[in-house]
């Protein structure tokens, strides 16, 4: 019964208008005007695969203090900022998951998304893992006026596996690695260079596909007309119901690739497709998942009784319902680093970040979490060894207290135009949480008009600086909207 017991997704707010960004290019490349439908997802300034990853997590995971029973960690993204530091740590330490656990950064490919999935299957299934956390994210970048730039999206998924994951049990499985070169970016280049159309389609997915999906089908002992979903990422027009077709899958299985209103995520899109099946899918459904990438993989599920009870609060169609059109085709440039643009003096600071401090703080900076006083019951950030309690500053006396997923209310903010932001006016204010405490931090995902006193938002992992002479990215919580609640509060007045 080894499978998935919670699922969570998350995809940007913004989404870019295909047909803004195709009539901006129009002038040098008319024939983008063909994919001028639609719209794909468009990440933050302050957003990559890092902290799409987290707020996948914390998704998937929910509201709860104790996650300690999660011993292992996969992280798969071909575009994770660091290439020489532990990107599942840092994913670890703002998800709060224990120090006792293995993080392991999976790249290298599109199926990767699949390959950490698969190996935390077998982790589980072999015994060397109790529960491993699964999570893909990309935030691929592409040049402007590309067919990629309108093709691509950033998302990110998690799964949680267990040995009894009561929404799905994994049935099938099968992989092969072949050194098909569809596409490559080396290690010194920011954007892909793509082969032919025809060539990847009829020589590398038409080939090295069907095999693995045999494989997974034969394993798990199930005829392919069995099959109730069919998942097959691709940017290829009727890839997926060719497949299907030569497979002997029915063509009604065949799962929206989500093409018109998210985009391409990348090596995390075959998840996306699977967390966005799991929420529409009744027990007893078979899911087949495939993915190709310089060989291809492909995995058969079948949905349990605990699937309703497992949906996550936002998932893929939170994610989607979640959404605000972008017109403004030089906005996603500038949110890309695809120009260079005047970015004015008060922009000039060195940001070195102090690698003492952030160590000695993990926890806090990371993980947003404070501290709370053991004789006083006061809540406070940052945690300090003397409490702020009123008439009792006792020593030594508080114990962890973690607010990323405490609802909180904006008490006072600034919209500032004077101080440099990537998106103005930089907006801040001072956040106070039920329960206790309170933090003065950066309020992002709003426009200038957007922010009120009393507004209720959440917590968001985001980046907070970047550190361009050494190359180093700072994260931190920012606070966001709490849209929903937000919504309530005014249908009830």
């Amino acid at each position: 019964m080894v499978g998935i017991a919670a699922w969570g997704a998350y995809a940007p707010r913004l989404r870019l208008s295909r047909k803004a960004a195709a009539t901006a290019n129009a002038w040098v490349a008319p024939n983008l005007m063909g994919k001028a439908k639609g719209e794909r997802s468009m990440a933050n300034w302050d957003e990559d695969a890092l902290t799409m990853a987290v707020e996948a997590g914390r998704d998937a995971l929910g509201p709860g203090d104790d996650r300690s029973a999660i011993d292992s960690l996969y992280f798969a993204s071909t575009t994770a900022p660091f290439a020489d530091r532990l990107n599942a740590g840092v994913v670890a330490a703002a998800l709060t998951l224990e120090k006792q656990l293995s993080a392991t950064d999976v790249t290298g490919s599109q199926r990767c998304g699949l390959t950490a999935l698969a190996q935390a299957w077998i982790a589980v299934a072999g015994g060397g893992a109790a529960q491993s956390l699964v999570i893909a994210a990309d935030h691929r970048r592409a040049r402007a006026a590309s067919a990629q730039e309108l093709d691509f999206g950033d998302g990110a998924a998690a799964f949680l596996i267990t040995p009894d994951g009561g929404a799905a049990e994994v049935l099938g499985y099968g992989v092969v690695t072949d050194d098909f070169v569809d596409h490559f970016r080396s290690a010194d280049q920011e954007f892909d260079y793509s082969w032919e159309e025809r060539w990847i389609r009829d020589e590398g997915i038409a080939k090295l596909v069907p095999p693995v999906i045999a494989k997974a089908l034969a394993t798990a002992k199930v005829e392919a007309s069995a099959v109730t979903h069919f998942c097959f990422p691709s940017t290829f027009a009727g890839m997926a119901a060719t497949l299907a077709k030569g497979a002997g899958i029915p063509a009604e299985a065949v799962r929206d690739n989500l093409a018109s209103t998210l985009g391409e995520t990348g090596c995390a899109h075959a998840l996306v497709m699977l967390a966005h099946t799991l929420e529409q899918a009744k027990p007893g459904d078979l899911i087949l998942v495939a993915q190709f990438g310089q060989g291809a993989e492909a995995m058969l599920l079948k949905v349990g009784e605990g699937v309703a009870a497992a949906r996550p609060a936002r998932g893929v169609t939170g994610s989607l319902a979640d959404r605000k059109e972008e017109t403004n085709y030089l906005k996603f440039l500038f949110f890309n680093g695809l120009v260079e643009w005047e970015k004015g003096m008060r922009a000039e600071k060195d940001n070195k970040t102090a690698l003492t401090t952030l160590y000695r703080n993990s926890d806090q900076i990371l993980g947003l979490v404070g501290g709370r006083c053991r004789e006083t019951g006061v809540v406070q950030y940052p945690r300090t060894r003397i409490s702020v309690a009123p008439n009792n500053p006792a020593v030594d006396t508080q114990d962890p207290y973690k607010f990323a997923d405490r609802t909180a209310t904006i008490l006072t903010w600034s919209a500032d135009f004077l101080t440099y932001s990537m998106s103005p006016p930089n907006h801040y204010g001072t956040v106070v949480f039920e329960g206790g405490g309170r933090i003065f931090m950066d309020i992002t995902d709003v426009e200038q008009g957007d922010v009120e006193t009393g507004m209720a938002v959440r917590m968001a992992f985001r980046l907070k600086e970047v550190d361009e002479k050494r190359g180093f990215r700072r994260y931190f919580w920012k606070a966001v909207p709490d849209r929903t609640a937000n919504a309530q509060a005014l249908a009830a007045e």
